[in-house]
């Protein structure tokens, strides 16, 4: 339905997703004009840190576009219009995703691809056919993660109510974390983010098998290929969390 409803005016919805394209597209022109005045970033040229932007916008694209919606749930918690979602014969996190479905979005995805296509045509490496196939089931798995995240955020709101920022905090926040070097941030912080809230395992361990980088904190080889697994245990949690969450909540009554 709401798919529909964009493409009714379709010429509105081209230049929606362009000027969508273009607004997430001025991080990749921040690290540009930072280039502009220095040759790498703690050790990494433009098209590797080009690599790690276009790995995180991608996967996380794909799970805004899916998941996005998930933001808005407190609001509908305190209207009391989320009782609505419970008495129809669909699952309340399908509806929840496709609730007021955003295709716009695909502009953040297309320009996250753009870049992760100059970046891969860029970097100076010696390709294989484990190599090329890992960059798929990367953006794969790092879409799967991000879309725990956004579920997990959604479970939270169950108990805050209104707790919007706090989950962008972590999916938005994240994925701009994650186009930058792990070099670049203290080592607290990406033990936070690889054992945590594995968030490194989107773009900085599977980019770094790729790149013949140093893995972040030393994790070990095999770590590279263990994105699929993490998301798999990321989204357990989250159906965890979302479940409880469910069945905590309480009508407003109205």
């Amino acid at each position: 339905m709401w798919i529909r409803s964009t493409m009714t005016y379709r010429t509105s919805f081209a230049l929606t997703v362009a000027g969508n394209l273009l607004l997430t597209g001025m991080d990749f022109v921040a690290i540009l004009l930072m280039f502009s005045r220095v040759d790498s970033l703690a050790g990494w040229t433009l098209p590797e840190v080009a690599l790690l932007y276009g790995l995180s916008v991608t996967a996380f694209g794909i799970a805004d576009l899916l998941f996005g919606s998930a933001e808005a749930l407190g609001a509908r918690m305190r209207d009391g219009s989320f009782d609505m979602l419970l008495v129809r014969p669909v699952p309340v996190l399908a509806q929840v995703g496709a609730d007021r479905f955003a295709l716009r979005r695909l502009g953040r995805i297309t320009q996250g691809a753009l870049v992760l296509g100059w970046a891969l045509a860029s970097v100076d490496v010696a390709w294989s056919v484990g190599k090329v196939l890992l960059v798929p089931v990367t953006v794969a798995s790092g879409a799967v993660v991000f879309g725990a995240v956004f579920v997990a955020g959604a479970a939270f709101q169950f108990v805050a109510q209104d707790a919007a920022e706090v989950q962008n905090a972590f999916t938005y926040g994240g994925t701009t974390l994650l186009q930058y070097p792990p070099t670049v941030f203290g080592r607290d912080l990406v033990r936070g983010v690889t054992f945590v809230l594995p968030l490194a395992f989107v773009n900085w361990v599977p980019a770094a098998h790729v790149l013949g980088r140093p893995y972040p904190l030393g994790l070990p080889g095999w770590t590279a290929f263990a994105s699929p697994l993490v998301a798999v245990v990321c989204c357990a949690a989250a159906g965890l969390a979302w479940r409880a969450g469910l069945r905590s909540y309480r009508s407003t009554g109205s």
